[in-house]
């Protein structure tokens, strides 16, 4: 239902938010995401760009949430790089259903309202902080600090 370049972005906001405080460079983002370099640079541009992330260049330089994981939905990262579009009319334009929905379409626009619901109502921090026995991204640590991966912190 969500593409791999949404599941992508998620990834890179988990990454950022599980290290608060600090901004996260594309190459720490990629290493620990696993999504190839050169799409991550894109990404972020688009999430940037939609005013999900702020990017720094220099020493110090790197990605940070525009707002915390407690206030950003993942609707807002969803709705940057691919908005949900809705069935409204009959997407075959067949005449006799008019304004209503076959059982067919009526369905999968059920499906996707649930989404949406759901992608609206998730903040980063909740979605972090939801029991189970794992956590996004990590082998055993609840947080995934960057300078695990072998990657020097840039401060």
């Amino acid at each position: 239902m969500i593409s791999q370049t949404v599941e992508y972005a998620l990834r890179a906001i988990v990454t950022i938010a599980q290290n608060p405080g600090r901004a996260c460079t594309a190459k720490e983002i990629a290493a620990t995401t696993l999504v190839p370099a050169p799409y991550l640079s894109k990404l972020m541009q688009s999430l940037v760009r939609g005013g999900i992330v702020t990017a720094q260049r220099g020493p110090n330089g790197g990605f940070q949430l525009v707002k915390s994981p407690a206030e950003l939905t993942l609707w807002e990262v969803v709705d940057v790089l691919e908005p949900f579009q809705r069935i409204t009319a009959c997407p075959l334009g067949i005449r006799s259903h008019g304004g209503q929905l076959c059982p067919l379409h009526r369905n999968l626009d059920n499906a996707m309202a649930t989404a949406e619901k759901m992608f609206r109502e998730m903040t980063v921090a909740q979605m972090l902080a939801a029991p189970g026995s794992v956590t996004p991204l990590c082998e055993e640590a609840k947080e995934m600090p960057l300078q695990t991966l072998g990657i020097p912190s840039p401060h």
